[in-house]
């Protein structure tokens, strides 16, 4: 498979299956992996995946075995290459190409001529309809997978490719082996579905990587009389990579054909493109240029992006020149079948689909918030993918959202001591009863009428709390413990940060409450347990049996509050950590 994905990388953020035209990720336990099945190899989530994750397939090995295999390899140089080394004399590169071990190397553009020849040819012959070209594999993949109704509208012919590898078979023999190297990924599903033809497909980012290795520098390779494209260089078939290329090349070719020539490039305009097409009566020859990537060729997922469209355009289109022969017959046999191979289009019960969205929080249509943070445009896409495997409920952040909400304000309601969370204003964000009614007055009033106070200002009505509170903010701190008077009673406050500068966090407790000063006075004396026992160890050498009788006396003294258990949850004291002796 092409494009896979690096599961220890992928950090479940969905942004490949967000920009996937044809939503061909599947997410299971939180990676998100490539659907074969499903996937046109157009490349976005390759380019898209911020750490890394998704990986285009290495081939390098594959190339350098077949270098030791045969004895004449040729390159089929796609023509942006120009774009991609915009500087760089193609002579030089030609003998970079060579150290590496080729025998020669040619351009891709010389099949492209070939295809030109054979449209222009159908076009004047085929009368009235629409035609689609069938230069990018991607956009074959995506009329066999989603659109096979619109198969009859492809123009039934190889890709500039494999038109090429049929040209240098013939010019050079059968066992001749053939490697190509370009910007697309979708060329490796070629190599792997005809491998009669093509041998390997290679990127631009591979050759980059291939001359590294080899500590070859292209831009500063000598050049002979021998370093020129064979067994000739390009002419309008240069032009393929740019939008709206191939159809200047149909139409330098067929001066006599009556046709309309219309290009459209990236897979949401050519899918809008297209609509609603089959089966509307064309009164004339429509040919549609139809490439998968936004630009053309020159914008391939595997091109380098050093440089805008209009100077990769410009760097094309300048050398490009007209065909010596417009109007001659093709010199080979392209036809191709392109076979139906559609995704699998499930049809859901309202109940299935229902229970679904329940599982994602979604009880009614408001519910249904169709933010697009899972990746799919509308909630019971994600529902649909759910019931098909292709999805997981934790893909819904509203959903895991205010379930770790939910889940928090259980966890602060059930406690016995006073909560509260406040962001970087001081106001309330949520806070437990227990909190209002230790505050006292009209704070429990005010909860019952609003519940959780959110919203409330903390230093309004509790003064006493900003200072300690403003210190959480200012400071990251796990537990800032003080006492705080507040009337006739006396507070215990711990405070914490929760988000550093924008959130904290305060447990409160009044000590003044018998309960609360009997458990204060219990955990005081185990402290004083925990310290003298140390000290006690120290002198048992020199008092001897009186250091167990010291030991005894301590806990006499801790044993007289165990009557009655905490009232604030704690551990019973009997399961204390045991004691150092």
């Amino acid at each position: 498979m092409p494009i896979y994905t690096e599961k220890a990388r992928c950090q479940d953020c969905y942004k490949c299956l967000r920009a996937c035209p044809v939503k061909a990720i599947q997410v299971v336990d939180d990676s998100a992996a490539v659907m074969p099945d499903r996937c046109i190899y157009c490349g976005t989530c390759v380019n898209v995946c911020p750490v890394g994750a998704k990986k285009v397939r290495d081939d390098l090995g594959q190339a350098r075995l077949l270098l030791k295999r045969k004895a004449k390899v040729v390159v089929s140089l796609a023509p942006s290459f120009r774009a991609e080394f915009p500087d760089l004399e193609p002579s030089r590169l030609i003998h970079a190409l060579k150290e590496l071990g080729f025998w020669a190397v040619s351009e891709t553009a010389l099949g492209a001529e070939e295809v030109s020849a054979a449209c222009a040819q159908a076009l004047a012959k085929g009368g009235p309809g629409v035609y689609f070209s069938t230069a990018c594999p991607t956009v074959v993949e995506l009329i066999r997978r989603y659109h096979c109704d619109q198969i009859p509208s492809l123009m039934g012919l190889m890709s500039p490719l494999l038109a090429h590898c049929k040209l240098l078979q013939r010019e050079y023999g059968e066992e001749v082996g053939i490697v190509f190297i370009g910007p697309c990924i979708a060329k490796k599903l070629e190599a792997d579905a005809h491998p009669d033809l093509l041998d390997v497909a290679l990127t631009f980012a591979d050759l980059r990587q291939w001359l590294d290795e080899r500590g070859i520098d292209e831009t500063s390779e000598p050049v002979g009389e021998a370093d020129v494209f064979l067994p000739r260089g390009a002419r309008d078939g240069a032009r393929y990579p740019t939008e709206g290329g191939m159809n200047q090349s149909i139409a330098s070719r067929g001066k006599g054909v009556d046709a309309t020539f219309m290009t459209f490039s990236g897979i949401p305009s050519l899918q809008a493109a297209i609509q609603d097409l089959p089966g509307r009566a064309i009164p004339q020859t429509l040919f549609l240029e139809l490439l998968a990537c936004q630009g053309g060729c020159v914008n391939g997922p595997q091109a380098s992006k050093a440089c805008g469209t209009a100077l990769k355009w410009l760097q094309v289109m300048s050398h490009a020149s007209e065909p010596e022969e417009p109007l001659r017959e093709p010199a080979l046999s392209l036809a191709a079948v392109t076979s139906a191979h559609p995704v699998p289009r499930f049809s859901h019960a309202p109940e299935a689909l229902a229970g679904a969205l329940l599982r994602l929080g979604k009880a009614c249509p408001e519910d249904e918030l169709n933010c697009g943070g899972c990746g799919y445009d509308r909630c019971r896409h994600l529902a649909e993918a759910l019931l098909e495997g292709r999805g997981e409920p934790n893909m819904c952040v509203s959903h895991m959202r205010n379930l770790a909400m939910d889940k928090a304000n259980a966890l602060i309601r059930s406690m016995p001591a006073g909560v509260v969370l406040a962001d970087e204003r001081l106001a309330i964000i949520e806070c437990n009863r227990r909190f209002a009614e230790t505050l006292g007055g009209d704070v429990p009033d005010i909860f019952d009428a609003k519940p959780g106070l959110g919203g409330a200002d903390l230093a309004r009505i509790a003064p006493e709390l900003r200072a300690p509170f403003t210190k959480g903010l200012e400071q990251t701190v796990d537990a800032l413990r003080k006492e705080v008077r507040m009337g006739d009673r006396i507070l215990r406050l711990t405070v914490f940060t929760v988000q550093p500068g924008r959130v904290v966090g305060g447990i409160l407790q009044d000590i003044t409450e018998p309960a609360v000063r009997r458990e204060q006075v219990l955990q005081q004396a185990q402290e004083v347990i925990r310290k003298n026992v140390s000290t006690v160890q120290q002198i048992a050498f020199l008092l001897g049996e009186n250091a167990a009788e010291t030991e005894m006396m301590l806990e006499s003294l801790s044993s007289s509050f165990r009557l009655a258990p905490s009232p604030l949850g704690g551990p019973a004291p009997d399961e204390e950590a045991p004691r150092e002796h």
